[in-house]
């Protein structure tokens, strides 16, 4: 019998087995079988702290008890005070930035980047109303990203495959080449040029491409990025929804490059992972350019859910233990951990390309075939999860990104599993 559920991502034609988790704890998740996985990619990146954190599920259910559900047009609640306040106080800073001072929320990454996208055109909108400025309608975006699977994020996110459906109803956008090894002059100069053609915003994902193959490029260019991008009175959009909450080695991946952002989006990791939010981030200009006694001038952006009072309790949760506990240095034994396993498994013949970047890391099969949509991904996810393990390639790209209480045996046997592949669908040169 055929499920009614509908999965994310899934060819149902295949009949891949969809594994029932029925519980979670840690790094762990529980089958229905008796059998345990690893979760080794946070389960779609969120997982922070680890699965049903103690401090996050008691402040779940305390609010769950007190308030609930509260519209947020006009109406305000304790949480949602305190993770703003919360937010800004973490939010990247650098010296003779405006410093982020306003936070709208959302559920999701992709609102998350829709809402710093309709904010960004909204300031240019605006100014030109009040004669102060053009009207720019223009975005620029950087090669191979992924921002999201709504309409606009698709926009400015890599086109192909995965969007060709809903080509029609994406808007057009220039594309500024990734930065690689070699060749980051070429981006820098095709940023200046475009900017120079007065676009409204320019959004990237700092430091590391998730969905686009984990790719990694280096703090300098972002930090450069972003001068070309002020030199020009081009906004800054940074898309920290998979970058932010310690994954790349700092809270935030913009404060390796000590840039500061015109607009800031985060979610996944804002709850830990428990529950669904996100937070768009914004200087004072941004709010500004949107204030006014003019009811037509507001911001016309909102889902049922804005501001969630459970949601906002899990992620104030959450922002205690960053301000109470040591996170970072968790972060930082776990980097060290995997650097060095995958120092030793770049030696294997049937690998390439390792990188890492915080407790990110990724390593490239040398396969025939290799294509995103070739055989090969789905029968590594399920070579991995006949280990234990829940890893999801991305074609021949293997990466991992799993929660930060990992222990050492865990990730022992998630690079035994990784190596055996090595050896079983590999190329040796």
């Amino acid at each position: 019998m055929i499920s009614p559920v509908w999965h994310p991502f899934t060819q149902h034609g295949l009949n891949e087995p969809v594994p029932h988790i029925v519980r979670a704890e840690g790094a762990l998740l529980h089958l229905a079988d008796g059998t345990t996985l690893i979760d080794a990619i946070s389960s779609w990146w969120v997982t922070t702290h680890g699965h049903c954190h103690p401090r996050i599920a008691a402040a779940i259910a305390q609010q769950a008890s007190t308030l609930d559900q509260l519209i947020f047009a006009g109406y305000t609640h304790e949480p949602a005070e305190e993770v703003a306040r919360g937010l800004i106080d973490l939010a990247p800073r650098g010296q003779g930035q405006p410093d982020l001072r306003h936070v709208f929320y959302s559920d999701s990454g992709s609102t998350a980047v829709e809402v710093a996208l309709k904010m960004a055109l909204g300031y240019w909108h605006n100014l030109a109303l009040d004669g102060r400025g053009e009207a720019r309608s223009r975005i620029l975006v950087l090669e191979h990203s992924y921002h999201g699977d709504t309409i606009g994020t698709m926009s400015v996110g890599e086109r192909g495959v995965y969007n060709a459906a809903w080509t029609p109803l994406l808007f057009d956008v220039d594309t500024i080449p990734f930065p690689e090894p070699g060749k980051a002059q070429a981006c820098l100069d095709a940023l200046e040029a475009a900017c120079a053609d007065r676009p409204a915003a320019f959004i990237v994902e700092p430091l590391i491409l998730g969905a686009g193959g984990m790719l990694v490029y280096p703090p300098a260019i972002l930090r450069d990025m972003a001068a070309i991008c002020r030199r020009h009175d081009v906004l800054f959009i940074a898309d920290e929804v998979m970058t932010g909450w310690g994954r790349t080695g700092t809270l935030f991946a913009c404060e390796q490059a000590g840039v500061v952002p015109d607009i800031m989006a985060v979610a996944k990791g804002i709850t830990g992972g428990a529950i669904p939010l996100a937070a768009t981030l914004a200087t004072e200009s941004i709010f500004e350019a949107h204030r006014s006694t003019d009811r037509a001038r507001l911001f016309y952006h909102s889902s049922s859910y804005t501001a969630n009072a459970i949601a906002c309790a899990a992620a104030a949760a959450n922002l205690a233990i960053w301000r109470e506990e040591d996170v970072l240095g968790r972060i930082a034994t776990l980097a060290d951990g995997i650097a060095h396993r995958l120092a030793e498994l770049a030696l294997h013949p049937a690998f390439a390309n390792p990188r890492q970047l915080g407790t990110i890391a990724a390593i490239d099969l040398t396969a025939p075939d290799a294509g995103y949509l070739s055989d090969l991904a789905p029968r590594l996810r399920a070579f991995f999860l006949e280990r234990g393990l829940l890893l999801r390639p991305l074609g021949n790209t293997i990466y991992m990104m799993p929660p930060y209480c990992l222990d050492v045996d865990q990730l022992d046997l998630m690079f035994a599993a990784l190596h055996a592949a090595g050896e079983k669908f590999g190329v040796h040169s």
